[in-house]
């Protein structure tokens, strides 16, 4: 997809929300919603005015990781994203070069064998590219007692130039974060869950919404190149299954919070539409051509206008609907990126809401 927009960099939101202001929370952002081509403007805190009871939200536990670290090869310092833990130890990791502003630029990755000193005595070895679509991620093995605790000694989160300074980690964990007991996590945050307060989901709970959580722990995604996705681990439980499932059945909308939540309960569908307790790696790539099978609205943050994510919002909403909510969004001078606004779509207005289109197959 390649919607003609160009997002200005004034528009990219540089901090937190809550440090912009006394008294602001974190769902003190703006909300764009769109049903069809129609938009309209809102801030975030309407969203309990917006749905309705039956409607069920499902959203992504996965915890934030402190997942950069600063290394060493040779004389030279670079900067490791750890973006995904595989099955056998060892890490997918993305190599960057500090820009001497506090983030980092993209660097050639490898070669293998190329040993990165890091912090404590550990040394991470590149093995093997993750995938021969490039070599921007490399499977790497971390000496010693392995990433978990070098990343919480010596780990901070993965932040990129358009923000303004290095956060804690607590500012890139969401409401519904949950620790994992292998130290497995998300490289970066499940942003389009970050505006969620414990008052509002209280709020949304007394009116009747409710919640199905999973779990995706995403990898990085890097600022220069607009990748599809890496296979992923997700899990979604036989308790999530049967809350979608009914409210599938029922009058209720099922609204992904974020496209990490879209993949995994679109991973955990059969062609039937039937989301079925599943766990493991996925590697689907919602399209529009491929559709959805589950979902009916999302919540997400507003992306850059050639990133993927744009592809699965126009397999839930319509290309036409998209670039509707792009044009509005810059119109309104909407804020970009993980600290930013947020846009949910909705089906149309009086529209039959239909689980399992032409696509589904």
């Amino acid at each position: 997809m390649t919607i003609a927009l160009r997002v200005p960099e004034e528009l990219s939101a540089r901090v937190p929300v809550e440090q912009r202001g006394p008294g602001l929370d974190r769902d003190a952002v703006r909300l764009l919603v769109s049903r069809g081509t129609e938009v309209s403007h809102h801030g975030f805190r309407e969203l309990p005015l917006l749905l309705r009871a039956g409607d069920l939200l499902i959203v992504n536990t996965s915890p934030t990781l402190a997942a950069a670290v600063d290394g060493w090869i040779g004389h030279a310092r670079v900067v490791v994203h750890f973006s995904t833990r595989g099955d056998d130890e060892r890490w997918a990791v993305e190599l960057r070069e500090p820009d001497g502003k506090g983030t980092t630029r993209a660097r050639a990755g490898g070669p293998a064998g190329t040993v990165v000193r890091l912090p404590g005595g550990v040394r991470l070895a590149l093995e093997e590219p993750v995938s021969g679509r490039g070599e921007r991620l490399w499977w790497a093995r971390v000496s010693g007692p392995g990433a978990a605790g070098l990343l919480r000694e010596h780990g901070r989160p993965i932040r990129y130039s358009y923000t303004e300074r290095d956060q804690p980690l607590s500012v890139y964990q969401t409401v519904f974060s949950l620790p994992s007991g292998d130290g497995s996590g998300s490289a970066e945050m499940p942003s389009a869950a970050r505006p969620f307060t414990a008052r509002l989901v209280a709020e949304l709970v007394s009116r009747g919404v409710q919640f199905a959580p999973v779990t995706l722990h995403t990898g990085v995604a890097s600022a220069e190149v607009h990748e599809p996705p890496y296979p992923e681990r997700f899990v979604v439980s036989e308790v999530s299954a049967r809350l979608i499932n009914a409210a599938r059945a029922g009058d209720g909308r099922v609204i992904a919070v974020g496209t990490t939540a879209v993949r995994a309960v679109e991973s955990a569908a059969g062609t039937d539409g039937v989301v079925r307790a599943r766990a493991g790696w996925t590697d689907l790539v919602v399209t529009p051509e491929r559709g959805v099978r589950v979902v009916d609205g999302l919540l997400t943050g507003l992306h850059e206008p050639e990133a993927s994510h744009l592809l699965m919002l126009e397999a839930v909403a319509g290309r036409a609907a998209v670039h509707r909510g792009y044009e509005e969004a810059l119109r309104g001078l909407y804020l970009w990126h993980e600290f930013g606004d947020v846009h949910l779509v909705l089906p149309e207005e009086g529209a039959h809401v239909t689980h399992c289109s032409r696509n589904c197959g």
